[in-house]
């Protein structure tokens, strides 16, 4: 009986430690608001989503191989919340993880990530504006790709990615994709920054390859500051992107004032091109309120000025909850 009851003991603790050893998160967003847009004299009312954050499902994991080494997966799909749908397009094709599939070993070197990936030069445009890279406030709204065909301003297909290690506050990636003989695909790109205190400022530039019709490299290189006070935090960004006898550049200065549980939100973005069609400029208000750490209710307002008669006003007001 001793040796039974030690036996089990044994077991359990063993078991205990392999589970220890590996872990396996879910976790997702569900945004959903009411929006309103009106361009020119047109106005349309819908049940929209992804208004102040992007609506998800996902699986992470790392597993613990010794000697300091990790090995992790991570799974994104994409979730249109209003109308219940699953997944989106990975540029090529729908696809169900359309977010992220990726596989990593990580250690004291760093991290080597394969796989359906965010681009080194898109995270600049989500970290230093207020608005990330959602709603109708989002300055990334009035970013062109200037008719390349580039398939790369947010993610990639086929990604070989190398993240630095912790290093006192600076950060940084590296990343190739194969084009595979897809258009628009083939891509490289960098990115440096330093995070320390109030500080966070970095650097990127990423260049896809001219393939199939295109008729020249695409490039982005941009700037991205941050900078947090006791009651507000600045932000500020610069991008510019080349194709052909085409560019466009953009620049944007945005705040976030946090008190209590609300924080409002604002920013102001311009861009200028190598024709009028690329110019606008955008004003961006919002206002957030936190029910707890996971559920927030959310109103934005946004004004889009663009040459010509199709200026754009558009607001929303939605639910966000994070799991």
């Amino acid at each position: 009986m001793k040796k039974t009851l030690l036996a089990l003991a044994a077991l359990t603790a063993f078991a205990g430690v392999a589970s220890a050893q590996s872990s396996v998160t879910l976790f997702g967003v569900v945004d959903v608001n009411a929006r309103s847009t009106k361009v020119a004299s047109t106005t349309t009312k819908s049940l929209s989503t992804d208004g102040m954050g992007s609506s998800r499902l996902g699986f992470r994991g790392v597993e613990d191989l010794g000697g300091g080494m990790r090995a992790g997966f991570w799974l994104e799909s994409g979730l249109a919340a209003d109308v219940g749908a699953q997944g989106g397009s990975n540029g090529i094709s729908t696809v169900t993880f359309n977010r992220r599939a990726t596989v990593s070993l990580m250690g004291g070197f760093g991290e080597l990530r394969l796989g359906r990936d965010y681009t080194a030069s898109f995270w600049n445009y989500t970290v230093f504006d207020p608005f990330g890279t959602n709603g109708v406030g989002a300055v990334s709204a009035v970013v062109s790709t200037l008719g390349s065909g580039a398939l790369t301003f947010v993610r990639d297909n086929n990604v070989i990615g190398y993240f630095l290690p912790a290093m006192g506050g600076v950060y940084g990636q590296v990343q190739v994709a194969a084009g595979e003989n897809v258009q628009g695909q083939k891509y490289v790109g960098g990115r440096l920054g330093y995070a320390g205190g109030p500080v966070n400022i970095a650097a990127a530039f990423g260049k896809t390859n001219k393939t199939g019709a295109m008729v020249d490299d695409y490039t982005d290189m941009n700037f991205g500051a941050s900078y947090k006070m006791s009651f507000m935090s600045l932000q500020g960004l610069y991008s510019k992107r080349d194709y052909g006898n085409t560019d466009q550049k953009t620049w944007m200065l945005g705040t976030v004032i946090p008190f209590g549980a609300s924080s409002i939100k604002a920013s102001y973005a311009k861009t200028d091109g190598s024709s009028t069609a690329l110019e606008s400029k955008k004003f961006a208000l919002g206002y957030l309120y936190s029910l707890s750490k996971r559920s927030t209710l959310y109103a934005h307002y946004a004004k889009t000025t663009v040459p010509g008669p199709n200026d754009i006003a558009a607001y929303e007001f939605g639910v966000n909850h994070t799991f």
